[in-house]
């Protein structure tokens, strides 16, 4: 008989370091939490934390690239089911962030994370990579949803840098202002985009 594993796997390593920073990141801050303090948070050596991380600053970018991959494997489930825009924008609404999606649950976090390694010029490429990789998941959505659109819904790929910076903008503006900003206002606005444009073209026809 084997014996039961009784080690993490790499994956439940770099999970429990992950959930580690984002303590110490909140009781200590990003500059003052040391790499010491996350790996004893997570139950670990230096030496665990030096196997999976160069350094913190890479499990940083390894944290946003989790939650990057995590968030387009969840749009393309949504995509494998509604491929109505309208009905894509209401499952997106009632969908349940995947428990291991730790930024989807902190956005807070999030956009510090984003803001700290944007503040570093040798690693803001690394972010920038990111961002493309957003815009292009955007775009992949728009592509897909354009085909079962009805008449006068159809959106411009082009428009996916303008989705994401409103999408940004929405979960900034609740992070500061949650009573007057609703959870859901990213999603609204693009519903009100979808029928604005409707308007559009309709009236477009008729002339």
């Amino acid at each position: 008989m084997s014996r039961p594993r009784t080690r993490p796997t790499r994956d439940e390593t770099r999970q429990r370091l992950f959930a580690a920073a984002a303590d110490v990141f909140a009781s200590r801050g990003i500059g003052g939490g040391s790499i010491e303090a996350i790996a004893e948070a997570a139950g670990f050596t230096r030496g665990a934390f030096y196997s999976n991380f160069a350094s913190k600053d890479d499990l940083i970018i390894e944290m946003l690239a989790d939650h990057a991959e995590l968030s387009a494997e969840r749009n393309r489930r949504l995509l494998d089911h509604y491929r109505d825009p309208v009905d894509f924008v209401a499952a997106s609404r009632t969908e349940v962030a995947d428990e291991h999606d730790l930024l989807g649950r902190l956005p807070l976090l999030h956009m510090e994370l984003i803001l700290y390694v944007a503040r570093s010029k040798e690693r803001r490429p690394e972010l920038a990579e990111r961002l493309r990789a957003r815009r292009e998941m955007i775009a992949e959505i728009i592509a897909v949803t354009n085909k079962s659109a009805g008449p006068g819904r159809f959106v411009d790929p082009s428009s996916a840098g303008m989705l994401l910076a409103l999408e940004d903008g929405f979960r900034l503006h609740r992070l500061i202002d949650p009573d007057e900003i609703p959870e859901d206002a990213f999603l609204q606005a693009v519903e009100d985009l979808q029928h604005a444009i409707g308007l559009h073209r309709s009236r477009a026809d008729t002339h």
